[in-house]
């Protein structure tokens, strides 16, 4: 007796009782870019007239310029994120570092400028250090500061303001301060039951290799994606925000700088990209600038959901505020001083 075997049903179709197999209607990646396709040509002499303005060819001619300029840094640093999180052992660090929580802060904080990583990769290894007995303080330091003071990042800030080379030294400082202050702070005052260890470790099976390249795969998306969004944002604010309200906002010290604090939160910007946005407002003081700089690679949008995933929503709650608002006062007083 033959026994007959049915076939699976390729994806994307759905079994009938009554018939054959019949596709099942799903909006593709595919279906969506010919779609979009199709609406240019059929709109191509709107669309041409639109982007033959004035105001369009400047919001362009922005959004080109800071992608450009970013996108090698940011690649470099999310390829470089990528080895320390595959190959280098949080065990290395949790050695190198010393016993007395309050010198391992410093010590912490200063390996990120050494250690290059965005802020997808810092929230993990920090996660990690924790994991394999690094005091919370000092895993905390090196969180805020490897996105912050890593060699890629300093080197894309000073291309960003070649004729401002003191703003380099500025963001060094003041984000390492910042670090350390924050390291020591909760040393002072955190409690266990707001930091929830993680449990497991942030890249799975599959080799080195292919934990490398999901790791590269990620950031890139990620990375990209808001520095895509980022330009949009500078290039907008450049082309179609009233010259007046800019400068209204630009004028007063105080709003200018809570303005960037609040920008660099939502915008979200990855480190390795952030200086060229912050650039390109030049309507902005570079002491309002460089609390943008200082404030987004330590606290946004991604960095809090990323920190309440790893860490707690306890945690995330207390950190963030408290990072934000000293961020903000060391970058002025350092603004003050260096600028």
């Amino acid at each position: 007796m033959a026994i007959t075997r049915a076939a699976p049903h390729e994806e994307g179709t759905e079994l009938s009782a009554s018939g054959p197999p019949r596709e099942s209607r799903r909006l593709t990646s595919p279906l969506v870019l010919t779609l979009i396709l199709l609406v240019s040509m059929l709109l191509q002499g709107p669309l041409r007239r639109a982007l033959s303005a004035p105001v369009m060819q400047s919001w362009t001619t922005v959004f080109v310029a800071v992608v450009v300029q970013a996108l090698p840094f940011l690649v470099l640093g999310v390829l470089l994120s990528a080895v320390i999180a595959v190959h280098v052992p949080p065990s290395f660090f949790a050695r190198a570092l010393p016993r007395r929580p309050s010198l391992a802060v410093p010590v912490a904080g200063a390996a990120g400028a050494v250690l290059p990583g965005c802020e997808c990769a810092s929230v993990p290894v920090a996660g990690a250090l924790v994991r394999r007995g690094v005091p919370p303080a000092a895993a905390l330091a090196f969180l805020l500061s490897a996105p912050a003071i890593n060699p890629i990042v300093l080197t894309a800030t000073a291309v960003a303001f070649p004729g401002d080379p003191e703003m380099v030294l500025a963001r060094f400082v003041a984000s390492l301060l910042v670090a350390c202050a924050m390291g020591w702070l909760w040393q002072r005052l955190g409690r266990a039951d707001w930091l929830r260890p993680p449990t497991r470790a942030p890249h799975g099976g599959g080799g080195r290799g292919a934990a490398f390249w999901g790791s590269v795969r990620h950031d890139v998306m990620h990375a990209g994606g808001f520095l895509v969004v980022g330009a949009m944002a500078a290039a907008t604010l450049k082309a179609f925000a009233p010259e007046s309200w800019l400068r209204t906002a630009a004028d007063n010290p105080v709003v200018a700088v809570l303005a960037l604090a609040v920008l660099a939160v939502v915008l979200s910007i990855c480190s390795e990209a952030d200086a060229f946005v912050a650039a390109s407002l030049t309507q902005f003081s570079l002491t309002a600038r460089l609390t943008f700089l200082v404030v987004g690679p330590m606290i946004d949008l991604k960095l809090f959901a990323m920190q309440a995933g790893t860490f707690g929503r306890a945690f995330a709650l207390r950190f963030a505020p408290a990072t934000f608002v000293l961020a903000v006062a060391v970058s002025v007083l350092t603004g003050a001083v260096l600028l």
